[in-house]
């Protein structure tokens, strides 16, 4: 059976929006109950067949290097305590996966950050995930969905959705000719349009599998939107020689480097929570009454 067995995660944003929480503590490790957005993230890739994670990390890169790697000490305490129950919860998160990390030590964009995974990668096609976009399918995990699209038409897969106009602006503007069981044929790409040059209200929002050719792709783009390396005009030029799709997924997503985004992401995920969600559920509604 095929399968993509490595996902990259760029995590190396200074998260502005967020200040000045983020001065110390990296936006994707913002909790979603008891459990940071990168671990729900990562779960996602697990869930979807991934056996390699890398991260590509700057600033406080120890914090998320810390979080999935053993600390001896806390175990050590948990065990001798009795707290079995927690030690194997923190146990089990340096077992979801074979974590690696690579520093990006300067900020020139998503595709500069994607072109340090390439010897991890080892020429093979691999799930690429940003730690904003948090993903909830109540089916097939997005990443999985993506790679099954990957392995039906070998070409580079990006994740989208239909996001109203207004908003094309904040992501960018795929262009296609032909549509076929959720997957678009590519014409072309666009990051961050202005509201004049948007063609078409389907976005992608995070998550893409890419064929080992995005390299040579990032080899030939130029500075883009912001004065940095975007990946979407690596995408753009493989759109350009039909070597990418679109594909719209099945699931919600959520924009956690948002702030409203974020709590929409805790109210859903508390709801939704086995525990304490109908009780949470109870209180939301008394508020609101």
């Amino acid at each position: 059976m095929k399968k993509i067995k490595k996902a990259v995660i760029p995590v190396a944003g200074f998260g502005t929006r967020f200040l000045p929480f983020t001065k110390s503590v990296p936006k994707m490790m913002l909790p979603i109950i008891d459990k940071p957005v990168l671990h729900i993230i990562v779960q996602e890739a697990v869930d979807s067949g991934i056996e390699e994670v890398l991260f590509i990390v700057g600033q406080h890169s120890d914090i998320i290097s810390d979080y999935f790697t053993e600390n001896e000490r806390l175990n050590e305490m948990l065990s001798n305590n009795g707290k079995e129950e927690y030690f194997a919860e923190v146990e089990s998160v340096t077992k979801l996966a074979e974590f690696s990390f690579i520093t990006q030590r300067e900020q020139k964009g998503t595709a500069h950050a994607v072109s340090l995974a390439k010897d991890f990668t080892a020429g093979e096609p691999f799930l690429l995930m940003f730690g904003d976009d948090l993903m909830y399918s109540e089916n097939k995990p997005v990443s999985a969905q993506l790679i099954d699209a990957y392995f039906k038409t070998g070409k580079t897969v990006l994740g989208c959705k239909k996001v109203p106009i207004a908003d094309i602006p904040k992501y960018a503007s795929v262009e296609y000719d032909k549509v076929d069981s959720r997957i678009y044929n590519m014409t072309r790409i666009t990051e961050k349009p202005s509201p004049e040059n948007i063609k078409s209200d389907l976005a992608p929002l995070g998550r893409y599998v890419c064929d080992p050719d995005i390299f040579k792709y990032i080899e030939r783009i130029g500075i883009g939107a912001n004065g940095e390396y975007q990946i979407t005009d690596a995408f753009d030029l493989q759109a350009h020689d039909g070597r990418a799709v679109a594909y719209e997924f099945d699931g919600t997503r959520y924009d956690t480097g948002d702030k409203l985004g974020y709590l929409k992401a805790v109210v859903d995920f508390a709801l939704r929570d086995e525990t304490f969600g109908k009780d949470f559920k109870d209180y939301i509604a008394e508020k609101v009454k």
